[in-house]
């Protein structure tokens, strides 16, 4: 699916997107059921320099981005705690790469977002004082994933993460050196758990964090057919988180399988103007929830590679701001993801 670009002067930053090399993956192992994370994986087994400065170049001003972990490259030995610094090596080896100036001007990967397992609790520490020294002074945060529902077909092959896991003292304990060390965290939950990260939020005010993928609505497994009966509750869900001042928001991951849109791996690729219908009502709330300072527009490639290409995803989002003013655009698209993540771009 081949697109006009959209107001193509429109500075973004990318604050969410992800790196990896799969070669044991291959397309003629895809799955029958066409669900989840791991069918993308199988699909984009490679994602790395080349091919994110492919997309980042596809026509959209994109200034920079922030990578997010997704369990690539971690040390093959050492300390099982450690194990997650070496995505964080990796990510900088990249981002040096393009900082170099050789690719062209995006500064890729200006942001580095990695995991540390937080149930560690005072041991976790000294993981993300680790991160910290090996991200060249990228390092900007932690994601320990937190998505869980009781229907495992919900999740998949991806797996859910134990159930409360915010709620654990061992995690928040772990947790409470992120502000200490001037860190952020990314929340991947479910929506009936964005509960989940209000009250981490009113525990740890001090503490920045930004709800990952609009809080991941729901349509598939059990939740099938259900989305429309469940907006209200998400969307209630929403505007309570929204309260908390240390709390952003991503406006993105809905072309994931997730929210079960019938977009997704669909055989003819739909366009941005059916994307921008469909994701419309969840965007809107986000904004008006959060405000443009606290919402920034995300990729979330290649994961969402899943439903459309890079320069159709943002076609998208440009149509479902079409109304907004250019201060709104400027925060939107760039300037919440730069004074989140502390860019210097």
């Amino acid at each position: 699916m081949s697109e006009a670009i959209l107001e193509p002067d429109l500075v973004i930053i990318d604050p969410h997107h992800h790196l990896w090399d799969r070669p044991g993956l291959a397309a003629a192992t895809l799955p029958a059921v066409k669900h989840g994370f791991e069918h993308v994986v199988r699909k984009t087994p490679r994602y790395l320099l080349d091919q994110l400065l492919a997309d980042t170049g596809s026509g959209h001003n994109v200034a920079a981005t922030v990578f997010v972990q997704c369990g690539a490259m971690y040390r093959k030995g050492g300390p099982a705690a450690l194990r997650p610094v070496g995505e964080t090596e990796f990510v900088n080896g990249i981002a040096a790469m393009a900082a170099s100036g050789i690719y062209g001007d995006m500064a890729a990967c200006a942001g580095i977002v990695g995991h540390a397992d937080l149930t560690l609790g005072d041991e976790a520490a000294a993981v993300l004082e680790a991160h910290i020294a090996a991200g060249g002074g990228r390092f900007r945060g932690i994601r320990h994933m937190g998505a869980w529902d009781a229907d495992p077909d919900v999740l998949g092959p991806l797996g859910p993460a134990p159930r409360g896991l915010q709620a654990d003292p061992a995690f928040r304990r772990g947790f409470a050196h992120l502000a200490r060390l001037g860190l952020s965290f990314d929340a991947w939950v479910l929506e009936p758990q964005i509960g989940e990260v209000t009250d981490l939020a009113r525990a740890f005010p001090d503490t920045r964090i930004v709800l990952d993928h609009v809080g991941t609505p729901l349509g598939v497994a059990s939740y099938a057919g259900r989305r429309a009966e469940r907006f209200g509750v998400w969307a209630a869900a929403i505007r309570e988180l929204a309260a908390e001042p240390n709390v952003f928001v991503k406006l993105g991951g809905l072309a994931m399988a997730f929210p079960g849109f019938d977009t997704y791996m669909a055989e003819t690729p739909a366009t941005s103007e059916t994307l921008a219908e469909d994701w419309r009502p969840y965007i809107e709330t986000c904004i008006e929830a959060f405000g443009p300072a606290r919402a920034m527009f995300e990729s979330n490639f290649p994961v969402d590679f899943g439903t459309c290409s890079y320069a159709v995803l943002w076609n998208a989002f440009k149509r479902i701001t079409t109304g907004a003013s250019a201060d709104e655009k400027a925060l939107l698209y760039a300037g919440a993801a730069r004074d989140f993540y502390r860019l210097a771009v």
